[in-house]
């Protein structure tokens, strides 16, 4: 069991649908006394991966000194990584997949996460529009060899305030106990 968890929200939108589905998952986790730090990645300031190669150099130390230092340093402890977003154009906010080019920094051997999962939310009413996501999530997966602690897909949201009462903020608080 997990009890140090990075969450990575890339939703543009505080306090929307992508939020409050985080917000299940953490307070699902810190009822079962796990730590999370949540970091809003739209809020930050964080740079685009150059190709540069200067991190596979220097041993997960980025060119780039921008907020993604802080990011690094917490999924460097961390045992479990969450991603949270939004679907957008069938993938993950370009937010969100910005800072997961930057995580290539760190090999395996420079953190201990074992664990992942990914909490989405869509406008679509059916997941398909997800599948995108899900592949470059479970590509992921694969190339760190992490374990994958679940996927929770809220669709038809249309609105800021629809995803309230939905079975998914129950799924994301059992998976915050359980990862």
């Amino acid at each position: 069991m997990c009890k140090n968890i990075v969450l990575l929200s890339g939703s543009p939108r505080k306090g929307g649908n992508t939020d409050k589905l985080a917000d299940a998952f953490i307070k699902g986790a810190e009822s079962a006394g796990k730590s999370v730090t949540l970091f809003r990645v739209a809020d930050m300031s964080i740079d685009f991966c150059i190709g540069c190669s200067h991190c596979f150099e220097e041993k997960g130390v980025c060119i780039h000194k921008d907020d993604m230092q802080t990011v690094l340093d917490a999924i460097r402890k961390a045992d479990a990584l969450v991603f949270a977003s939004p679907v957008y154009y069938c993938s993950v906010s370009a937010q969100l997949k910005l800072v997961l080019d930057r995580t290539c920094a760190l090999t395996n051997e420079q953190t201990s996460v074992k664990r992942s999962a990914l909490l989405m939310t869509c406008a679509d009413e059916t997941s398909g529009t997800a599948d995108g996501a899900i592949v470059m999530y479970k590509s992921v997966l694969a190339y760190k060899k992490w374990d994958n602690a679940g996927v929770i897909i809220a669709t038809g949201l249309y609105g800021e305030r629809t995803i309230e009462g939905r079975e998914e903020l129950e799924q994301a608080r059992i998976l915050g106990r359980e990862i």
